[in-house]
C-alpha cells in the first residue's frame, strides 16, 4: 500500500496530516460498519421468498444502492418478477472476478420464530431474518467489497463483476443458469468465482474454514407406480400405493456402496485434528475405516453431512395418492432427493434403483440433475483466499471441503470459471445460524468482521496495489 505524499508540507506538519487522514480512515470504516449492518437488515425486510421469489424486488434494492455508489448496472427478468442483476468494475486483463449470491430465500413460519422472519432485528447482538446468513448477508459483504474497491480510486488487474440471481433455492433455472444461456456477456473474461458454500468456525482457539470445491451431484426423481383402482372398502393384492410404498421401502432401506473420492479423503484427513478420541483417529485414517460399519454409524449419528459424503444417497421427500379416503387410486407417486458422489453416473445409478425397487409398473422420470465438476486449489484465488484469512485471523487453517447440498457454483464450473464457496464468516462452535430453519441469524461482529475481511481479499486479489 502507498502512503500519500503532501507536496510543500513541512515533516512534521505531513506526520500530522498523516495521523489525520488515519484517523478519518478508522471513522469511515466505522461508518461503512454500521452501513453494512443497516443494508443487510434492509435486504432482510425486502420479501424475495422463494416461490414465488419476486426477485426483482431485490435487483431494485441492490440498484438503488448501486446507483447511489455511481456503478452502472444491469438487470433482466427470466420471468415476470424474477430478477437477475449485475454490475462491472472494469480492470487489467487478468481473468475478472464475480462476487455471486442468491437474492432468494427460502419459506419461514413465523409461529416457530423468535422474531418476524423478514424483519431485521437486532437482537442480543445478532441480526435475525430469513437469509441473514443464506445468502444476503453474504451479499451484502461482496456489495460493500464492490462499492469500496470502486471508490478506492485503486487501479484494477482485472475486471470484477457483482452478481446477484434468482431462484438457487429451487436449483437456479431462472437465476444463474438462465444467466449462462442467456446473458453469457455478463461473464466476459470471467475466470474465478466466489459464492456461498464454505464458512468458518472457531474450533477450540484455532480458526477454521472450509473452502468448498466441489459439491455431490443432486439427482431428483419422480417414481410413479400405477396400477387397477378401485373402492377403499374392497383391497385388492397389489395397487399403486401399496407399489409405491414397497418401492420406497426397498430404496430407504438400501445401504449404498461406500466409496472414498479423492477430495473428500482430503478433507476428512484434514479435520481430524479437530475432533477428539477415536473419531479423530478413525478420520486421520479414513481410507481404513470406510468400511468400518460402527464407524459409519457413529459418524452418521454425530454428522450426518459427512457421513452423506461416503456414498450416493436417496431421501424420501414426497409421496402422493388418493384425492379421496375411500378410492384406491391408478397411480401414486414419490419424489426422491438422490445426491451422488462427483464420479457417479447419473443413468447407471437410475438402473440400480430400478432394481432395487424390482417393480416394472413403476416409472423413473428425472426431476434436475447436474453435471460434477471440482475446482482446483492451485490457483492464484485460492492463494489469495488463503493469505487474507492468515493476515486476519492468525494461526487459522484452510480446509478444501465437498459439499452435501448444491449451490449455483456449478453452472459457473460448466463453462470453465473457476468456482470456491467461500463466506468470511467465523462462527463460534454455539453460534446456529440457522439456515432453512427457525430464527436464522448472524451476529454482528461476526458480520462486521466478515465484511472487512471480505473488502480485504477483494483489494486483494483485484488491485495492482496491494
Amino acid at each position: 500500500m502507498r502512503l500519500p505524499s503532501f507536496p510543500g508540507l513541512p515533516p512534521l506538519a505531513a506526520l500530522l496530516a498523516l495521523l489525520s487522514l488515519a484517523a478519518f480512515a478508522q471513522r469511515v470504516a466505522a461508518d461503512d460498519t454500521s452501513e453494512a449492518i443497516s443494508r443487510l437488515q434492509a435486504y432482510i425486510q425486502v420479501d424475495t421468498v422463494n416461490p414465488p421469489g419476486n426477485e426483482s424486488r431485490g435487483t431494485e434494492f441492490l440498484g438503488k444502492i448501486l446507483a447511489d455508489a455511481g456503478i452502472k448496472y444491469e438487470t433482466a427478468e427470466s420471468a415476470p418478477g424474477r430478477g437477475n442483476i449485475w454490475a462491472r468494475l472494469k480492470g487489467g486483463r487478468a481473468p475478472a472476478l464475480v462476487l455471486l449470491h442468491h437474492m432468494d430465500v427460502v419459506p419461514a413460519d413465523a409461529k416457530y420464530w423468535d422474531v418476524d422472519p423478514l424483519s431485521g432485528e437486532i437482537r442480543n447482538g445478532y441480526v435475525y431474518g430469513r437469509g441473514a446468513v443464506d445468502t444476503k448477508g453474504l451479499g451484502i459483504a461482496e456489495l460493500q467489497a464492490f462499492i469500496a474497491l470502486k471508490q478506492s480510486g485503486k487501479k484494477l488487474n482485472r475486471d470484477v463483476i457483482f452478481m446477484a440471481t434468482a431462484d438457487e433455492e429451487a436449483g437456479g433455472f431462472y437465476g444463474a443458469g438462465w444467466m449462462v444461456k442467456n446473458h453469457r456477456e455478463a461473464f466476459r473474461n470471467a475466470g474465478y468465482l466466489i459464492n456461498e458454500g464454505g464458512s468458518g468456525a472457531l474450533i477450540g482457539d484455532t480458526p477454521v474454514f472450509r473452502i468448498e470445491v466441489t459439491q455431490k451431484v443432486p439427482l431428483w426423481l419422480r417414481l410413479t407406480a400405477t396400477d387397477t383402482p378401485g373402492h377403499g372398502s374392497s383391497p385388492r393384492l397389489t395397487s399403486s400405493v401399496n407399489r409405491i410404498l414397497r418401492a420406497g421401502n426397498r430404496i430407504a432401506e438400501t445401504q449404498f456402496e461406500r466409496r472414498l473420492i479423492p477430495p473428500v479423503q482430503a478433507m476428512f484427513e484434514a479435520s481430524a485434528p479437530f475432533y477428539k478420541g477415536e473419531m479423530s483417529k478413525k478420520l486421520a485414517n479414513i481410507s481404513e475405516n470406510v468400511t468400518d460399519n460402527d464407524f459409519v454409524t457413529a459418524l452418521r449419528i454425530e454428522q450426518p453431512g459427512s457421513a452423506a459424503l461416503l456414498s450416493n444417497t436417496c431421501s424420501i421427500t414426497r409421496l402422493e395418492g388418493s384425492n379421496k379416503i375411500n378410492v384406491v387410486p391408478p397411480t401414486a407417486a414419490m419424489e426422491l432427493d438422490c445426491r451422488l458422489l462427483p464420479d457417479q453416473d447419473p443413468d447407471a445409478f437410475i438402473d440400480l434403483l430400478k432394481v432395487v425397487a424390482n417393480d416394472p409398473n413403476i416409472k423413473f422420470e428425472k426431476i434436475m440433475a447436474f453435471t460434477p465438476a471440482v475446482s482446483s486449489t492451485d490457483t492464484p484465488l485460492f492463494r489469495a483466499i488463503s493469505a487474507t484469512l492468515d493476515s486476519n485471523f492468525p494461526g487459522m487453517k484452510i480446509i478444501p471441503s465437498v459439499s452435501t447440498g448444491f449451490t449455483d457454483s456449478h453452472f459457473m464450473r460448466d463453462i470453465n470459471i473457476t468456482s470456491y464457496g467461500f463466506a468470511p464468516f467465523l462462527y463460534s462452535e454455539d453460534a446456529k445460524p440457522g439456515v432453512h430453519g427457525n430464527n436464522e441469524r448472524i451476529n454482528v461482529e461476526t458480520f462486521n468482521k466478515g465484511v472487512q475481511v471480505m473488502t480485504d481479499f477483494v483489494m486483494r486479489f483485484a488491485t495492482e496495489d496491494k
